[in-house]
């Protein structure tokens, strides 16, 4: 299945995407994809009625319409730092033994196509493809992979944008370098496990102003998504709705020399298969 939120922004409602621009909504059944609605998701029985309503002709095209981000906004948003080994040799670092853990403002995420703003006294703002991963229940200290596998909701596009100078440069922990408003576009779609095929064999790519910059696979993962599941697990309570960034791969403008940095009027472009594409422009705060 694919979840989509289609509407202006605060205003977004949950449909389906049954085919291209068609979609049935859902909104009688659930009034979003929220924390709630992730920890009662039955997947064959919401494929049921989907199919059932489609079957009555209940299709429509959505336009148009903005396209929200596939989840509402998290209870957290984790992101794995270093976990490409070529975007690891590129900013110099070891590959690490252990998965990086920092976290990104909920109230980051914005639709797949919406503005991205350079934050007010950042200079060095930065671009990442991402996979991202849905949690799909409640779950701590998951024993195996099974378990951690089952908590998986289904998997999204993540552009982990980020403000270097606040990160790098500004003491601390990356988090603030993270957190700026609209710095994790995410969707267009949620894309549920059965549908994603081998989650270890996607490819990544991400363009500015039509220039290739990022070019990946997520076989070059170091830690993968199951992994990274069970592992947090052991440290914190994973709850329906969180967003997990696994990383991103190598082509990001600080890895350039010179490095590149995102300028006002830049547009970003980028995608994972299977799971759709993202176009963002880039503004001033």
């Amino acid at each position: 299945m694919k979840l989509m939120r289609i509407g202006d922004p605060g205003r977004e409602r949950p449909v389906v995407l049954v085919a291209d621009d068609l979609v049935v909504e859902v909104s009688d059944l659930t009034p979003d994809y929220d924390s709630a609605f992730f920890a009662g998701f039955d997947r064959e029985r919401w494929e049921q009625e989907v199919e059932a309503r489609r079957s009555r002709g209940l299709v429509r095209q959505f336009g148009n319409e903005r396209i929200g981000a596939p989840i509402a906004r998290p209870h957290q948003i984790l992101c794995i730092g270093l976990n490409y080994r070529r975007h690891a040799e590129e900013t110099g670092a070891a590959i690490p033994p252990e998965p990086i853990l920092f976290t990104k403002a909920p109230n980051t995420i914005v639709g797949p196509y919406d503005d991205v703003r350079i934050p007010r006294g950042g200079d060095k703002t930065d671009w990442e493809v991402e996979l991202g991963i849905v949690i799909g229940r409640r779950c701590a200290y998951l024993d195996d992979d099974e378990a951690a596998r089952s908590a998986i909701a289904g998997y999204v596009i993540s552009n982990d944008v980020s403000e270097r100078s606040f990160q790098l440069e500004r003491g601390g922990q990356w988090t603030k370098g993270k957190s700026a408003e609209t710095f994790n576009p995410c969707g267009p779609w949620l894309t549920t496990p059965d549908e994603v095929g081998d989650v270890n064999r996607l490819d990544l790519w991400l363009n500015v102003n039509g220039d290739r910059k990022q070019t990946g696979s997520t076989a070059d993962l170091i830690f993968d998504p199951v992994f990274l599941v069970r592992y947090l697990s052991q440290f914190l309570v994973l709850e329906p709705g969180d967003l997990i960034n696994t990383g991103t791969p190598h082509g990001v403008g600080m890895g350039f020399t010179p490095p590149q940095w995102l300028r006002d009027g830049d547009v970003m472009e980028l995608g994972i298969s299977g799971l759709g594409s993202q176009r963002q422009r880039v503004i001033g705060a």
